[in-house]
């Protein structure tokens, strides 16, 4: 029928939304710019309304297009579910777990426990700054980090309040002290960009948190990434790494709690609002139930956590 919606023109149209960006949503639907154009300019005439509002500089969702949008990303998923369940494939599940070892790992590893029949690929994109873009586009299902104020079509939720620790060289001097007051960094040159939990959303959460301390950090560099490289790095600088609770040991290192304030990382789990996957109910149950049984969300009397979450945590 004339008035049927084309699935193919539905990709099309939500690349473009997701993008707002003739040239780069035809790069990511590896099609010519002005097959691009041409097949919105038929969807439009399809449904009978104006979509997009485009000019030179710039492209925006009309109120239609907005109304489009929730309904394409339905209709997709649906699709693709109705492919997968009719073919007999295995259902799996994409997620960005940032890091090996850290807690997006820890809830991936409940969560295969959980759903045996479920078949999860980890990927890392070096937290949600980096990984939203590819879950709004359909390359991933699900990522872990810290984005307040999810965009449209995500959903997040919080499932820890990671304490931020300091990862040591065998002999500095703070090595001696169970747990490492802020105010002892004072004067160490810490560094904040070494580990592969190194993300904005951590960058950020750190310069909040070591502002009022007068604490001074290591000049800049690139991000330190991997288990060898992050051990070279202490060898060389020789200086204090602020790190997570969960960051795997590291050769030549000691991990020591920060203390006088607890400062607590807010791990958030972000997934497209439209997925509808049995592998997410169980990263979300997972991660409840470590945060029951670990104390994930639990926040001492002095705990200190960024802004915005320190107005809702």
């Amino acid at each position: 029928m004339a008035d049927d919606l084309d699935i193919r023109l539905l990709r099309y149209y939500v690349a473009v939304a997701d993008e707002l960006h003739f040239t780069r949503a035809a790069q990511r639907l590896f099609v010519a710019q002005q097959v691009l154009s041409r097949e919105i300019q038929r969807l439009e005439q399809r449904v009978g309304v104006r979509l997009l509002d485009r000019t030179t500089r710039r492209v925006v969702l009309t109120p239609a297009g907005h109304t489009l949008l929730a309904r394409a990303r339905e209709l997709l998923a649906l699709h693709d579910t109705t492919l997968r369940e009719v073919r007999g494939e295995r259902r799996s599940l994409t997620v960005d777990i940032v890091g090996p070892g850290l807690t997006p790992a820890l809830v991936l590893a409940l969560a295969r426990e959980r759903a045996s029949d479920v078949e999860f690929f980890a990927r890392f994109h070096t937290g949600a700054d980096a990984a939203v873009p590819h879950v709004l586009a359909g390359r991933l299902d699900v990522t872990f980090g810290r984005h307040p104020g999810a965009p449209d079509g995500l959903r997040q939720r919080v499932i820890r309040h990671e304490p931020i620790s300091v990862l040591l060289p065998q002999g500095h001097p703070l090595v001696a002290l169970d747990a490492v007051p802020f105010e002892s960094l004072r004067g160490t040159a810490p560094c904040m960009r070494a580990g592969d939990h190194v993300t904005q959303g951590w960058e950020h959460a750190v310069l909040q948190l070591l502002a009022p301390f007068g604490v001074d950090l290591a000049g800049a560099h690139p991000h330190v990434q991997g288990a060898d490289e992050l051990a070279e790095h202490l060898r060389q600088r020789d200086a204090p790494i602020l790190t997570m609770t969960t960051q795997p040991a590291v050769p030549g290192g000691v991990l020591r709690p920060l203390v006088d304030p607890v400062a607590l990382y807010p791990w958030t789990l972000i997934w497209r609002a439209d997925l509808d996957h049995p592998g997410l109910t169980a990263l979300q149950d997972a991660a409840a139930e470590l945060a029951t049984t670990q104390g994930w969300l639990t926040t001492p009397d002095n705990a200190w956590l960024p802004r915005p979450e320190a107005a809702t945590g």
